[in-house]
């Protein structure tokens, strides 16, 4: 594979400008696709094959909803000085309502004091008035109406919330703290190469992979339309790997230049052997993402896709955009000081670097046990986690929607706005139903039961059940349980639950049960795939060990920042409440390939200096000097795009993005550069044993580019350096 790529990034740099410029041609006709076309649907939070998703499936199919396409907003009132039946008080509120109903959009307002259907508390202090508003007009508009209409009331005396949401609508996608984010992260590339052209031309490539996968996906939702959150995984991931593997090429590149090497046969040896870990790193990456396919839940495997689309441009830009733009830099890519060492080895061997990996390699017990401990203290919280699929009353505990939740909750019951939906199906359904009715009402946690309708054909009865409790609460889980356990109990009777809650809660068990299913799958792949490309059994163990307690920790910070409220001066999403179920598997799968990233790549280089006739110390430490910057630099700059996106307002983006960070400090910081070298060093030449029958069926993965025409391994520290004979660059 080295060969290959050395042979694509040669051609890429002779044919510079028509790999510049189709690149920019992909970036202009995508975005006239994307642009005229792209369509966001609804986000579709439910999991098919539930049993909550199959119920509703026949409730639609029983009892049809209208054509009609109308969201709903509640209008929540109370009188603070005495009944909300007080003349006055009807009064304003009877003007409001007709405010109401001239709003554009507006399809109906119920009237709370209609005798039919009262919507009054018992205490007569609450009234609420359902809006039905069409899902086609402007959603915001509407609701800033309606929300000036409360205003009013709140000028009489009154007490008014708006309650419910017509959708949020695409978020944002690059506000300021992302572009802060992108900012901290040039930042980086400017300090690690010393070259505005170096780090420009790294930016350069990172922005017009993001742009190309974004688009991409944008075009492809004229054909299908996709969430709305979507995009926003797939910009986070493409901008840090595509900043990164860019790094990873132009930094061997530099070394290259550095010791003497024309201008194309450093472009050829860069993207021969940091291409080769650049396209099995992001072939990690991808496979994790897809893997999100197979749990089963659509909405995840399309956050997935899109992400691994964003990743696999970003390793193309990284195989055919960099070397061109290398081509046009030629030494400039070097700083002042480094195109005055051309032609010897600058790789620092008593610098800090160096001077690190001796310390954690003569320390390395002490350094494993530090390390270790440090990640299982930071992943604590993680015991105390709670997740929700969604936040009953909305994310945000201060808004007007979470207001008027919970003073219906609190006078109407915690389960007035999430009843269950109970279908009864039997041949003569009502010969069974006063039956069904009374065993649910004597079940524990019922508040009420209410028979709402029966088919024509009487074969099918829906019910009304409501909890005494909320949605989120454990007895209200117990409860959707129960009355499933309470199928068959009457003979000839079948019951399905459905409703909101029970599809959250149904959805909420199986994200959580194929997180297990999804770590089993990547890791055993990743495994077996490192495995063939390092040679050994036990540096696949390690890395997967070191994996495993980077995502404790990451996990564990979210759940005390977000679901404990620590940090609240930094923090600007909704804090306090359960983080939401795909945040695990997601974060899971995404962190996966990042610590595979930085595993190739540092390990890589120790592989390389072993294979060439260092001793296993040696090895680990030359290995460590030559790529432990490039890895820093690297989750410097993930955490800074990462860290970004988590000051974002919405609690999903914000807490993924807060997890990654979190996740990729430990995995870089600790893991890569204190657990990795202290394991490896304490484990000795067993580190790189693998049986001799199982080294010769297995394929060879040519990622440090063995095969390539190159200089010799690096060198044990003490070795005198030989100077090369300098070669121009600037052809």
């Amino acid at each position: 594979m080295a060969r290959l790529l050395s042979r694509l990034g040669r051609f890429s740099a002779r044919h510079r400008w028509a790999v510049l410029i189709s690149w920019l041609l992909a970036v202009a006709v995508l975005a006239v696709v994307a642009l005229s076309g792209m369509k966001f649907g609804d986000e579709g939070f439910d999991v098919p094959g539930t049993p909550s998703s199959e119920a509703m499936s026949v409730l639609d199919e029983e009892f049809p909803p209208d054509d009609s396409d109308v969201g709903s907003l509640q209008l929540v009132i109370q009188n603070p000085d005495g009944d909300i039946v007080d003349a006055e008080a009807m009064t304003s509120i009877a003007d409001a309502l007709a405010d109401v109903r001239d709003i554009d959009g507006v399809e109906s307002v119920s009237d709370p004091f209609d005798q039919a259907r009262p919507y009054i508390s018992e205490d007569l202090s609450t009234a609420v008035a359902t809006v039905s508003v069409d899902n086609a007009a402007d959603a915001g508009t509407a609701t800033e109406r309606l929300a000036e209409v409360a205003q009013t009331l709140r000028a009489d005396g009154l007490n008014a919330e708006v309650g419910g949401s017509l959708g949020e609508g695409v978020p944002e996608i690059l506000g300021p703290s992302e572009i802060v984010g992108a900012a901290l992260a040039f930042l980086v590339l400017l300090i690690t190469f010393g070259s505005l052209v170096a780090a420009g031309a790294n930016m350069f490539t990172a922005l017009i992979g993001v742009a190309v996968g974004i688009l991409g996906v944008l075009a492809f939702s004229a054909v299908t339309p996709i969430g709305s959150l979507t995009p926003i995984l797939a910009v986070m991931l493409g901008l840090a790997v595509g900043i990164d593997y860019t790094l990873f090429i132009l930094a061997r590149f530099r070394t290259e230049l550095r010791e003497g090497r024309g201008l194309h046969s450093a472009i050829g040896v860069a993207v021969g052997t940091a291409g080769s870990a650049v396209v099995f790193a992001g072939a990690t990456v991808i496979i994790a993402l897809t893997g999100l396919t197979v749990v089963g839940i659509p909405f995840l495997g399309e956050m997935g896709l899109a992400a691994a689309f964003a990743v696999a441009i970003a390793v193309l830009m990284a195989l055919t955009l960099v070397p061109a733009l290398l081509s046009f830099m030629g030494t400039r890519a070097l700083s002042r000081r480094d195109r005055k060492l051309v032609g010897t080895d600058v790789t620092e061997k008593n610098g800090f670097i160096a001077g690190w990996a001796r310390f954690v390699t003569r320390r390395r017990a002490l350094s494993l046990l530090g390390g270790t401990a440090l990640l299982v203290v930071a992943a604590v919280p993680l015991m105390s986690m709670q997740t929700a699929l969604t936040m009953p009353g909305g994310e945000d505990p201060d808004s007007t929607q979470r207001a008027a939740y919970e003073i219906v909750a609190d006078k109407f019951g915690d389960g007035a706005q999430d009843p269950l939906v109970v279908l009864v199906r039997s041949d003569n359904v009502e010969t069974v139903l006063s039956r069904v009715v009374d065993n649910l009402a004597e079940l524990d946690n019922v508040d009420m039961v209410i028979p709402a309708a029966v088919t024509d054909d009487g074969d099918t009865a829906m019910l009304t059940v409501m909890s005494k409790y909320g949605p989120l609460d454990s007895r209200t889980t117990d409860l959707v349980h129960d009355i499933r356990a309470e199928d068959g109990e009457i003979s000839g009777a079948q019951l399905l639950v459905t409703g909101a809650t029970a599809i959250g809660l149904d959805s909420d068990e199986q994200l959580q049960s194929a997180l297990m299913l999804y770590i089993a799958l990547i890791v055993g792949l990743s495994l077996v795939l490192m495995v063939i490309l390092f040679r050994s059994l036990l540096i696949p163990l390690v890395a997967t060990a070191g994996f495993l307690l980077s995502l404790g920790a990451g996990l564990g910070a979210t759940v005390a920042i977000f679901q404990w409220g620590w940090l609240d001066v930094i923090v600007q999403a909704p804090q306090g409440n359960p983080l939401l179920s795909l945040l695990p598997i997601v974060v899971t799968g995404i962190l996966f390939g990042l610590a595979m990233d930085y595993q190739v790549f540092l390990v890589s280089r120790m592989h390389e200096a072993h294979e060439r006739g260092l001793t296993p110390l040696e090895a680990v430490r030359a290995g460590f000097r030559h790529s432990a910057v490039v890895v820093v630099a690297a989750a410097a700059i993930m955490a800074a795009v990462f860290g970004g996106f988590a000051m974002s307002h919405s609690s999903l983006v914000g807490s993924i993005a807060m997890a990654l960070t979190v996740g990729v400090i430990a995995d870089a910081f600790i893991v890569r550069m204190i657990l990795v070298p202290a394991a490896l060093s304490l484990l000795g030449k067993g580190a790189w044993w693998i049986p001799k029958w199982l080294d010769r069926i297995l394929p060879t993965i040519d990622v440090e580019g063995a095969g390539l025409d190159q200089q010799p391994a690096p060198r044990p520290e003490n070795a005198p350096v030989p100077a090369r004979d300098a070669v121009g660059v600037g052809r």
